[in-house]
């Protein structure tokens, strides 16, 4: 699948599992709750898989806010489903287990199965006529799903308002939808969702952090940022000069609270181009970014090739830009938690931070709003011990192993390098052999020793490709 696939909505985008409930409703609840001097990090619906790296013949595992769920494919129901990851007979998790031949979701322990709805359907180790399978205590706690824009939803919150809360979308892309040219990517973070908001909204670290990447330390400039409105449920500012000295036009801002936030830019070289990211709040000091970055070229040279680019392709490139800041946010929040720990009034970031310039808006309204709105997901939590160089730029555990694309495409080269040094041994074997019965054939010695070149290159090639899917650059381009 390549870079531009822009799946489909399903006609009927909430899970089946919502049915039964109101759905009709006409008053809608907004994300976060109805408390207006908090905001609910619970009620909410997040982001959890782009659609197309979820396999329906296997169960898959998310820990969303400190929950762990496992996700499967309900085809009876043709809906996804996520349930609590913990079977309530021996509480080992469901997403060890399988798709059972009946489509159900089946525990790896015991065998115990159960349907979309969360009921448990069988025990294989009751006798005929039982009913234990029937009690409450039986099933497992299910939460909404949906479908939109490509992506898999969850509700974590009560499941009764997950129909009458909107799920939190890039609204632009609803509006000539096949004008749109659309790539992105996902990862797991070694740091929290407010963090890596804060990164994204924070315009002005692209010529430095960026460098040689995306960005150009000569394009760094005073910025003017302007917040239009501000709410509750996120807020909206304007960049009048915009990107690279103004000489691509005004950047408008949207943060749509809790977890989504887009640039927007429309210049006459590029044409429209937006910059969107999911943080999606898995436990403190972790998420998962989604980032999604649509066009509407003003040529179609950029979008033909946009379009025939590999998805695992421009996902190793994303790789590295993530990897450009990924080892100071994660040590930068852990300053901040033991610099505001030594503070009276510890969620002052006004005074952690000296945010002296209106590059900061951005920043400085964020924290606004947590402060405000009580809005921090794991308030009182303290973050783990900082984890070492290494882990922080593994790229295996916290993108290809769940990456369709990606994963496959190690496969692949694994197969290149297996079947590329077994031709070079055979090869090599038979040189010598040539040698010996046919010493005058040079045709067929040289063509040999140009297999075992070949060959040989495709495995250096192949080797190279491999550590891109495994592990990041040590130093970021910007040191080079």
């Amino acid at each position: 699948m390549t870079a531009n696939t822009l799946l489909i909505d399903d006609p009927n985008p909430v899970s089946n599992s919502l049915n039964s409930l109101n759905s009709n409703c006409a008053q809608i609840l907004p994300a976060g709750g109805r408390d207006p001097d908090r905001f609910d990090w619970q009620e909410v619906w997040y982001p959890v898989f782009y659609l197309e790296d979820l396999d329906k013949t296997k169960p898959a595992k998310f820990t969303l806010l400190e929950r762990d769920l496992v996700i499967w494919w309900d085809r009876h129901s043709n809906a996804w489903q996520a349930f609590d990851d913990r079977c309530p007979h021996r509480l080992v998790p469901l997403s060890e287990g399988r798709i059972a031949e009946d489509g159900l979701l089946e525990c790896p322990y015991h065998g115990w199965a159960f349907k979309g709805d969360g009921s448990c359907d069988r025990i294989p180790q009751q006798p005929e006529g039982g009913t234990a399978h029937t009690s409450k205590r039986a099933c497992v706690s299910s939460l909404p799903t949906a479908e939109r824009q490509g992506l898999l939803f969850i509700y974590a919150g009560k499941p009764e308002n997950a129909p009458q809360v909107k799920i939190p979308i890039i609204e632009p892309l609803e509006t000539e939808t096949d004008k749109w040219t659309l790539f992105g990517t996902f990862r797991d973070l070694p740091y929290d969702a407010i963090t890596l908001l804060e990164n994204v909204l924070d315009a002005s670290h692209l010529p430095f952090t960026h460098h040689k990447s995306v960005g150009n330390r000569a394009n760094a400039a005073p910025m003017f940022l302007e917040v239009l409105e501000t709410e509750k449920y996120g807020f909206k500012g304007t960049w009048e000069e915009g990107p690279r000295r103004g000489k691509l036009g005004r950047q408008d801002t949207t943060f749509i609270a809790p977890s989504l936030m887009w640039h927007d830019l429309t210049s006459k070289q590029f044409g429209r181009t937006i910059t969107a990211v999911y943080a999606t709040p898995t436990r403190k000091g972790e998420c998962r970014l989604f980032a999604r970055f649509p066009f509407q070229f003003s040529s179609a040279i950029p979008r033909f090739f946009i379009g025939i680019t590999p998805r695992w392709y421009s996902h190793i490139g994303q790789n590295g830009i993530l990897e450009d800041d990924q080892i100071f946010l994660h040590y930068q929040e852990r300053y901040l938690e033991q610099t505001l720990a030594k503070m009276e009034d510890r969620a002052n970031y006004a005074k952690a931070f000296y945010l002296s310039t209106s590059a900061d808006t951005y920043v400085t309204e964020l924290r606004k709003w947590v402060s405000r709105y009580q809005a921090d997901p794991f308030a009182g939590q303290q973050l783990a011990a900082p984890l070492v160089k290494e882990v922080l730029l593994d790229r295996y555990h916290s993108h290809t192993s769940k990456c369709a694309s990606c994963s496959q495409a190690l496969r692949n080269v694994r197969r290149l390098k297996t079947a590329s040094m077994t031709i070079a041994a055979i090869a090599w074997t038979v040189i010598p052999l040539l040698s010996f019965f046919a010493p005058a054939n040079i045709t067929v010695i040289g063509i040999g020793s140009i297999v075992v070149a070949i060959a040989i290159a495709l495995w250096f090639l192949g080797n190279n490709l491999e550590q891109k899917f495994i592990y990041g650059q040590e130093t970021p381009l910007r040191n080079l």
